[in-house]
């Protein structure tokens, strides 16, 4: 059996017309011979007016009961939009991450797939069902429901598309494909017809948000062919693959600019520069479940050093309670935080044998006078942090100095 997993955003499942829209869709995409498996989001902004309601009762709520609560959205959309395939003539059934068998491990609000036991979708594709899975959520093993983080529909997808073998995964979202940029910031973005799974999970590790940076690594880990593409019209999309247009590669050093500004940045003054101290400071961090992305450290002066780093803004209170007390336990001085910050990034897989890349981008900043405060550079890849003020207007910079906007 063929089979084709899709996946529906929160905007593609905004209200009750859109759900009966995307069951439109489904039904004219079930041909005999093919196995559908459909993820869906919770309805565009549910997710937020539940963490806002959460956050009205306490400020900061269990994450097990988060997990309980924000999980509902999913079970809502993927129940409603069965009913929606029912009523147009398909059989289709609706299932939980439970009954789909996707165990995690205990990490509540973010938790990790450890496998699928995808029996019970199986059965229903036997039977010439479409299956509507709740996408961004589990279980662990006690039982518990856990959630996959914001944007988890999307590793839920292709997760399911790895175990199942499907032939394709679709990303169905409010624009038309992956962009040189965010059309909504840089109107003249222009749509690529194709991308690397390196480059994609660059750029939604950097900002992007077509789709989730931990559902790019599992279709590169497990060799799936995403397909991202609009769900409001029939518009090709942009296909995501291992292979690379090599004759695209030798003309394009740059492939997008991503403009992030959902990070904070940590400084810890006078920290001891002697082996093991950067290790438990992010060692400790760490065992918070917090991810960090950026790091400098400044040329050691009288056996102290200054030790900057970014983590993500939703995650910036933890993160600074958790700094604040290795810094007193190693000697260290004050902990500062900048939270006006933006993260300005250029991603291309030919920019590895191009010089002058960074140059180019060092330069097109400097023309708009704006300063950079910190750079982080990888064979694929530069990011450099400005003010949150100038980050739309470094990223509109950038992009029109590699000249994106005439691809």
């Amino acid at each position: 059996m063929k089979i084709i997993v899709q996946k529906y955003g929160g905007t593609s499942v905004g209200d009750t017309e859109r759900i009966k829209n995307v069951a439109r869709r489904i039904c004219r995409a079930k041909e005999p011979g093919v196995g559908l498996v459909v993820v869906v989001s919770a309805m565009g902004g549910t997710t937020d007016e539940l963490i806002r309601q959460a956050q009205e009762i306490t400020p900061e709520p269990s994450e097990r009961e988060m997990d309980q609560l924000i999980s509902t959205g999913e079970q809502i959309s993927s129940a409603l939009l069965a009913m929606a395939v029912q009523h147009d003539g398909s059989d289709a059934v609706s299932l939980t991450g439970i009954q789909v068998g996707i165990l995690t491990d205990d990490s509540h609000t973010k938790a990790r797939i450890f496998k699928i036991e995808p029996e019970k979708i199986l059965e229903s594709l036997d039977e010439d069902k479409i299956v509507i899975v709740a996408g961004f959520q589990g279980f662990n093993p006690k039982k518990d429901i856990t959630t996959l983080g914001r944007g988890g529909s999307d590793t839920t997808a292709v997760a399911l598309a790895a175990v199942l073998e499907a032939d394709v995964c679709e990303i169905y979202t409010d624009v038309d494909g992956v962009y040189t940029a965010d059309p909504r910031i840089i109107p003249d973005a222009v749509k690529l017809d194709k991308i690397s799974y390196d480059e994609m999970l660059e750029l939604a590790s950097l900002g992007a948000k077509v789709i989730q940076n931990r559902a790019v690594e599992f279709a590169k880990k497990f060799n799936v062919t995403l397909h991202v593409r609009s769900s409001f019209n029939e518009v090709q999309g942009t296909f995501v693959s291992e292979e690379a247009d090599t004759m695209s590669m030798e003309k394009v050093v740059i492939r997008g600019v991503t403009y992030n500004k959902e990070e904070a940045k940590l400084t810890i003054t006078m920290v001891p520069d002697t082996p093991g101290v950067a290790a438990r400071i992010f060692k400790t961090i760490a065992d918070g479940n917090i991810n960090v992305d950026m790091i400098i450290q400044n040329v050691s002066a009288e056996g102290f050093t200054d030790l900057s780093f970014t983590v993500p803004r939703p995650e910036l209170v933890k993160a600074r309670e958790l700094v604040e007390e290795i810094s007193r336990d190693i000697g260290a001085g004050a902990v500062s935080v900048e939270d006006e910050i933006a993260k300005v990034s250029i991603v291309g897989v030919g920019m590895k044998s191009h010089p002058g890349v960074a140059a180019t981008m060092f330069e097109a900043l400097a023309e708009e006078k704006i300063n950079i405060m910190m750079i982080s550079t990888s064979e694929i890849k530069i990011s450099c942090v400005v003010r949150s003020d100038d980050g739309e207007r470094a990223a509109r910079a950038i992009h029109k100095a590699f000249g994106l906007d005439q691809e």
